[in-house]
């Protein structure tokens, strides 16, 4: 599902802005051509699969040692190529089994490696890289056990393991984590053996069947009380919780009945395992609450809304993920509307206590409007416009399409993409097609715009009536 690509004039120019010698036609290049990170990434190959191997011992939290392999296949010809990777010292890089001609690193997250032959365009090819050193930058959050947890949104995959780090590359995931006895290690998917060795330790191994986005991976390792059930179809449920997180048998419970009842609106889950990794940091403080694939990691415990919201994100922005940064409201604006389905579910209002008393909040508040919702912006790719105004333009388009087309809508996508990329310009081509409506206006005022819609958009009928009513 890969589609960007930088253009040879743009290359050219992050070139002579970043210092860096231009790629020749049997390079990958450094960057996708994201217009928010264009140095994320590689052009040059396909990523098949991930096997990420690592030790890790918390009474050395400055200390991690890895051994990853990256299968992949080549996009054109490759003479050299690179992988994202922060920091490490890389003790050595093969491909194909053949030590690499040179390994270099350029700027803060490029490892560029040059094979021992080149690589011809459709080859499948594997690069092994074993490094080890300190842990530096985004994503690392020690626990309060002395244990850690590396995940975060947009970047953190490159500061634990050599990636193709972009939304559209999404590949399977192997985790093979070992740690000292008495820690454990939870990652994305379906957990597989563990076994001790003669030095005091556990491997601990997680299979993610499923293409996973890089920011979407994460891994854990704590003194984890680990609770694990069935969803009704057999799904195997994980829940791990760090020592000071809250365990609550109720709510894992309503984990269950949150899937069902997403399910129901959304289309079958996508993985095959689910759960939560639960966590809690010094002074109670742990990660922000995220969407890692098949596993959602959470702060403290598990709550309803928290828990609406990233498991929505199975759905939209893992199964699906976006394109590029752009599309940050394909999975954000509709997780946070989720949380507002749910609300209904429990019987409250929308329209009057939710989209209307929203409105009339913020109609004369310009800066409330100011951020579309698609493009927001370098440094604004997760702006708290996609949370605060996603979920009005949603509702204004559930009054304006109906419900049954609305929810058709919110079926076919997940369908129609699922274990791929999608952009949100496609979501808006979706909902006309679904609709069999002329939505350019609606979507040109609520997605693009930087002011308050018009009122033919903000009050379509049934919201008019309600507001008048």
């Amino acid at each position: 599902m890969r589609r960007l690509a930088a253009p040879p004039l743009a290359a050219l120019a992050l070139c002579v802005l970043t210092g860096l010698a231009p790629a020749s036609a049997a390079d990958g290049g450094p960057g996708l051509g994201d217009p928010y990170f264009p140095t994320d990434g590689n052009s040059g190959y396909d990523v098949d699969r991930y096997d990420v191997r690592i030790a890790y011992d918390p009474a050395r939290p400055d200390h991690l040692t890895g051994d990853t392999t990256v299968t992949a296949r080549a996009l054109t010809d490759l003479g050299r190529f690179h992988l994202d990777l922060t920091g490490f010292d890389v003790s050595s890089v093969t491909v194909d089994g053949r030590t690499a001609r040179s390994v270099e690193r350029e700027g803060e997250n490029e490892l560029v490696i040059t094979p021992a032959r080149e690589l011809r365009k459709g080859a499948d090819f594997s690069v092994r890289v074993r490094y080890s050193g300190k842990p530096v930058g985004e994503g690392w959050h020690p626990m309060a056990d002395g244990g850690v947890a590396i995940s975060g949104e947009p970047h953190s995959a490159t500061t634990w393991y050599p990636a193709n780090d972009h939304p559209s590359d999404k590949a399977t995931f192997r985790l093979t984590a070992t740690v000292p006895d008495g820690w454990s290690a939870v990652g994305n998917g379906r957990p597989g053996r563990v076994t001790r060795d003669g030095t005091g330790r556990r491997t601990f191994r997680w299979y993610e069947d499923r293409p996973l986005t890089t920011y979407a991976s994460m891994v854990a390792v704590g003194r984890f009380t680990v609770r694990s059930s069935e969803l009704p179809d057999g799904t195997p449920v994980v829940n791990a919780y760090s020592p000071d997180a809250l365990i609550d048998p109720d709510a894992e419970a309503l984990q269950e009945d949150i899937l069902g009842f997403l399910a129901s609106r959304f289309g079958p889950y996508p993985f095959s395992s689910a759960g939560a990794v639960v966590l809690a940091g010094p002074s109670g403080t742990g990660p922000v609450d995220l969407e890692t694939q098949s596993r959602p990691t959470y702060d403290t415990g598990l709550f309803d809304v928290a828990m609406v919201h990233e498991l929505a994100h199975q759905w939209y922005g893992d199964s699906v993920s976006f394109t590029d940064w752009r599309d940050g409201c394909v999975a954000e604006c509709v997780a946070t509307y989720a949380q507002w389905l749910w609300y209904e579910h429990q019987g409250d209002d929308l329209d009057r206590d939710y989209y209307l008393a929203t409105v009339k909040e913020h109609r004369t508040d310009p800066a409330f409007w100011s951020v579309p919702l698609y493009d927001p912006g370098a440094g604004r790719e997760l702006d708290s416009a996609l949370y605060a105004r996603g979920p009005l333009m949603l509702h204004a388009l559930r009054r304006t399409v109906g419900d049954q087309a609305f929810f058709d809508i919110l079926r076919t996508w997940p369908a129609r993409h699922r274990y791929g990329n999608a952009s949100w310009p496609e979501f808006e081509t979706l909902a006309a097609e679904r609709s069999h409506r002329d939505l350019r206006g609606f979507f040109t005022a609520w997605a693009h715009g930087t002011q308050i819609p018009p009122d033919r958009y903000l009050l379509p009928e049934g919201l008019s009536r309600a507001a008048t009513g």
